[in-house]
């Protein structure tokens, strides 16, 4: 076997010699970007009536199935009904990552219907992603102690991993905590409100990360929502304290929206490769260390719902609407060669994701 490459002039160098780029620091492919670029122009107006049936079915299901659980005597039919509600609900929760990314104009109406729907009622109102997620996608924040959706979770020792999943099924308590008792206590209380709003008012992984304050018409519209998910924090708490809602409904309900944020923790550890030390990357690196998991693999359509499942080629079209990443996923798949680092970035399922980034941390450096 040749274990040799040949070089433009002549010469021959090992394969064992040659240097492997990382991907985390993969320079710009510009055929792949430009290309991506033109096939994919006409997708990006996004659709209203795709946005506002997908979610009204989420939010439908979502809840049907949620009262069914809280009611229902028989054992098999609370397990059966939690499920499907847990799986609508977390979809309908995932609209908060496309809220980030389109222009309200171009679907009018839905950030309120969402927070009315979804965001109050689940204690996590848009305003908690909305001027944090796009900084994920700064090209000179991505992966560095600036992006507050980034950690070297694969250069970190074993038992984060654990830790990371497991303390995300306290969500539900702690956002109660958040909106029922910091949030009034807070608004006579200015150095707690400073840190509720840089510490707790952001859907975020880096614990380094420190939110702004916001101010002029989103402060306003801040305060208008966050007032509106901490009087539905109280009554939650003042209903479950006086037995309006039994304890068995209430402990139901934690469970349910527990698995929502667990599951959602889950898909997050996959949705990266997690292997950047802090320094800037290029979009390709950025592409590179993300993951898609296409077709015809079906189970990512309920654990990375919303487009979720094409979360690399997402860092490539930031700006694409969820309901065009599939189409825009088969035209660069059929237009882009082989060797094209837009193939590098798909995997098959979430078992293999999730083995990958285990062995990585179990590797000694």
């Amino acid at each position: 076997m040749n274990t040799s490459l040949s070089l433009a002039r002549g010469a021959a160098l090992p394969v064992a010699d040659i240097p492997v780029v990382p991907r985390h620091r993969a320079a710009d492919d510009k055929a792949m970007l430009r290309t991506a670029a033109d096939l994919t122009r006409e997708l990006n107006p996004p659709r209203p009536a795709i946005y506002w049936a997908d979610l009204i079915a989420s939010v439908m299901i979502g809840y049907g199935a949620l009262a069914i659980a809280v009611s229902a005597a028989a054992t098999w039919l609370v397990v059966i009904a939690g499920v499907a509600s847990m799986l609508a609900l977390y979809r309908a929760i995932s609209f908060i990552h496309e809220l980030s990314h389109i222009k309200h104009a171009a679907v009018p109406g839905f950030r309120f219907g969402w927070n009315a729907l979804v965001g109050v009622p689940m204690l996590t109102p848009s305003f908690m992603y909305e001027g944090v997620h796009n900084l994920h996608h700064a090209k000179t924040r991505y992966g560095t102690s600036e992006d507050p959706e980034y950690l070297p979770l694969a250069l970190m020792k074993p038992w984060t991993l654990p830790v990371f999943i497991v303390v995300s099924a306290l969500a539900p308590l702690a956002l109660l905590f958040r909106y029922a008792v910091l949030s009034p206590v807070s608004v006579i209380v200015p150095p707690l409100r400073k840190l509720v709003v840089e510490r707790y008012s952001a859907l975020a992984i880096n614990p380094s990360f420190r939110r702004r304050a916001p101010d002029g018409e989103a402060k306003a519209l801040w305060n208008r929502i966050e007032a509106a998910a901490s009087l539905w924090a109280i009554a939650i708490v003042v209903m479950t304290a006086t037995g309006v809602i039994p304890l068995r409904a209430f402990g139901i309900a934690f469970a349910i929206v527990s698995a929502v944020a667990v599951t959602n923790q889950v898909r997050t550890l996959v949705a990266h490769l997690w292997e950047n030390e802090g320094e800037p990357m290029t979009v390709t690196a950025q592409y590179l260390d993300s993951v898609n998991v296409p077709p015809p693999v079906l189970l990512p359509a309920l654990w990375a719902p919303v487009g979720l499942r094409y979360h690399a080629l997402h860092h490539l079209l930031p700006g694409l609407p969820y309901h065009a990443l599939g189409e825009a996923y088969r035209r660069l798949s059929a237009a882009l060669e082989e060797d094209s680092p837009f193939h590098q970035s798909n995997y098959r399922g979430l078992p293999g994701l999730v083995g990958k980034i285990a062995r990585s941390t179990m590797t000694l450096r």
